[in-house]
């Protein structure tokens, strides 16, 4: 049996109220996400916390997106799931909120899904009423760039060793961005035939070393540290533009203002 390896976490409002978390499938992210919900809610009820020392606040709610599946039965499918769970995370949070992600935007292609996930930290950290405590656990490696923008995100990984063709998990979070995820290991250790292991590292040396496909890399970490742009910094008067401004986002539901984005792009792709 693995022995048990203790984490610290620390979130404060005022200097590290996100932490992005990145590292390997089945290192442990997600667990570590868990532990840290779980152990809030049972101080809040007056629990024993297991950790050798705890200084936790009142939380209002603990808000968790956590997993992956469809809801057949109201037609919705796992990245609309995954949406309107968000939205609804998004309107309800507060200051005093803890909020869990796991893997945003990861139901989608990968521009549209890193959109949405650094769209949703930088809301998080930006929106006055909100600015609540959050753990956000991804593969979108270009995210940690934030942290050179957004003063209150942290980055923190799963710490890995490597030994030849071997990666071990050593289960502790450790300060720093990862850049890699490890996938194809995980897929050798899940016992996929060997043929398919060395073919996809094969595929992967090849996009690797395409110069488009480190060209797109640099090109997103370049944005991801950019500064931010104001959402209406164009002068000239766009119909789509002051139509999105009038929209009472406060008093819609997730999926009405889905829908009216959906809508809103429509027509802005025919201007």
């Amino acid at each position: 049996d693995e022995p048990f390896v203790p984490n610290d976490v620390y979130l404060c409002n005022k200097d590290a109220q996100i932490i992005i978390l990145t590292g390997p499938n089945m290192a442990g992210k997600s667990t570590y996400l868990r532990q840290v919900a779980l152990i809030v809610l049972m101080a809040q009820i007056g629990s024993f916390v297991p950790a050798r020392q705890a200084t936790i606040g009142l939380v209002d709610r603990i808000f968790t997106r956590v997993g992956a599946q469809d809801d057949i039965a109201t037609g919705q499918s796992t990245f609309m799931v995954e949406m309107v769970e968000t939205a609804l995370i998004l309107h309800h949070a507060t200051p005093r909120s803890l909020i869990i992600l796991d893997e945003i935007g990861r139901g989608t292609s990968t521009y549209d899904g890193l959109a949405i996930a650094r769209a949703v930290v930088e809301y998080i950290h930006n929106h006055p009423r909100l600015g609540a405590k959050t753990l956000f656990a991804t593969h979108y490696h270009e995210l940690t760039e934030l942290a050179k923008s957004l003063p209150r995100v942290r980055n923190f990984n799963v710490a890995v060793a490597e030994e030849g063709d071997r990666v071990i998990f050593l289960r502790k979070i450790v300060a720093g961005g990862a850049d890699r995820s490890y996938g194809i290991h995980v897929a050798q250790l899940a016992g996929l035939p060997r043929t398919v292991i060395h073919r996809a590292q094969e595929v992967l040396e090849e996009l690797e070393k395409d110069e488009q496909g480190r060209g797109r890399k640099e090109r997103l970490r370049q944005q991801m540290a950019q500064a931010q742009l104001p959402l209406f910094a164009a002068e000239e008067k766009n119909p789509v533009l002051e139509e999105l401004r009038s929209l009472p986002i406060a008093e819609m539901s997730p999926l009405e203002a889905i829908n009216k984005l959906y809508e809103l792009q429509q027509k802005a792709m025919t201007k």
